[in-house]
């Protein structure tokens, strides 16, 4: 009796030494943690990282700046850091976000699938990590993703070119070129794909030519959204294609390939075609007024980083992610998508799609 008593304590004790090593090995996030503070799922002035992907862009640039004041109004302590569109930089940046004892981090990806390694560290190690404006791929290293709606903003891009020829350039049919944004972003696709839905069935019936017949993504897409390539692009098509026709429209994927498809038009001697755009950049916003470029699409950075806040203020409180407004397969698991709704502008509608923008509404003069 007395040495069946023995092997059972035994047993036990080895029961438990395998649990409390077990125990070691994979941290809950913050929030579900028996360790988290008292009343909040971490400390009130934790650090916050945001791993973005450059600031090429206006839409970036404001990002950096909005999330360094955002963040520290909320009393929160920020890491903000940009890659100058370089994947290993970012996987770097937030490898030292981990290291650092960010108990958020917030990443705009410069390639979607290729920081699957370094965000399962940070999920191993209790990090919530948001995707901003990016889908994040082939990681379970990801919470949920803040963005705009990707297949409606193409929507939307395309309908705005279908009405700019109808208003601009008459009776159709009318030629047209297509332009897709960086493939390593997740979102150019969808844009692509968005467009196309609405432009494709035009296109099947006669209304609009696509002239080179360059109508699939890889041959229309533009690497690392690059608006000297796309530039270069617009030129190839030109001379290759309209020595003798009038170009009447161009789906461009965001504002400064829009620029550059114009500059490239004008600079062929053609008249400006109708362009869409994105991003309501400062300079697209002056191009739509006077004319020159016929629609953006505003996302505006404001609510964007207002939304992702949101989300980090409930994770400190403990109350986990809030409930998503949708779900998208990213090729490992089914992520929750916050999708906020994009506008399309024109010179039209401008004045009221500013409205509480005073920055950009005063360029509309």
């Amino acid at each position: 009796m007395k040495k069946r008593f023995n092997l059972f304590l035994i047993a036990s004790l080895l029961i438990t030494m395998v649990l409390a090593g077990c125990s070691g090995t994979v941290q809950d996030k913050p929030a579900d943690s028996p360790a988290s503070s008292e009343g909040g799922g971490f400390a009130a002035d934790a650090t916050i990282g945001v791993a973005l992907p450059w600031l090429g862009t206006q839409n970036w640039a404001e990002a950096d700046e909005m999330f360094r004041t955002e963040l520290g109004a909320a009393g929160f302590k920020s890491i903000v850091q940009h890659a100058d569109n370089k994947v290993p930089q970012q996987q770097q940046q937030i490898e030292s976000m981990i290291q650092n004892g960010a108990k958020v981090i917030v990443v705009g990806p410069v390639d979607g699938s290729q920081l699957g390694s370094v965000l399962e560290e940070a999920e191993a190690a209790g990090i919530y990590v948001i995707g901003y404006d990016r889908l994040i791929e082939n990681t379970t290293g990801v919470d949920g993703v803040v963005q705009f709606g990707s297949v409606k903003t193409g929507e939307l891009q395309g309908q705005a070119l279908l009405d700019g020829l109808a208003a601009k350039k008459g009776k159709g049919p009318y030629n047209i070129e297509l332009f897709g944004g960086g493939p390593a972003d997740p979102n150019a696709p969808n844009f692509f794909k968005g467009a196309m839905s609405v432009l494709q069935p035009k296109i099947d019936d006669g209304t609009l030519v696509v002239v080179s017949g360059q109508t699939d993504f890889t041959q229309c897409a533009t690497m690392d959204w690059d608006n000297s390539k796309a530039q270069a692009r617009m030129d190839s098509l030109l001379s290759g294609f309209y020595s003798d026709k009038e170009i009447h429209g161009v789906l461009s994927p965001n504002d400064g390939i829009a620029r550059a498809i114009i500059t490239a038009s004008e600079q062929a001697g053609q008249e400006i075609p109708v362009v869409s755009g994105l991003d309501a950049e400062n300079e697209s916003v002056e191009w739509v007024w006077s004319g020159r470029q016929y629609s953006t699409v505003a996302k505006p950075t404001d609510v964007l980083v207002g939304k992702t806040i949101e989300i980090i203020k409930s994770l400190q409180a403990g109350n986990g992610m809030p409930a998503p407004d949708t779900s998208v397969n990213n090729g490992k698991e089914d992520v929750g998508i916050y999708e906020l709704s994009p506008l399309v502008v024109t010179k039209e509608n401008a004045k009221e799609a500013f409205a509480n923008d005073p920055g950009r509404l005063e360029l509309l003069k």
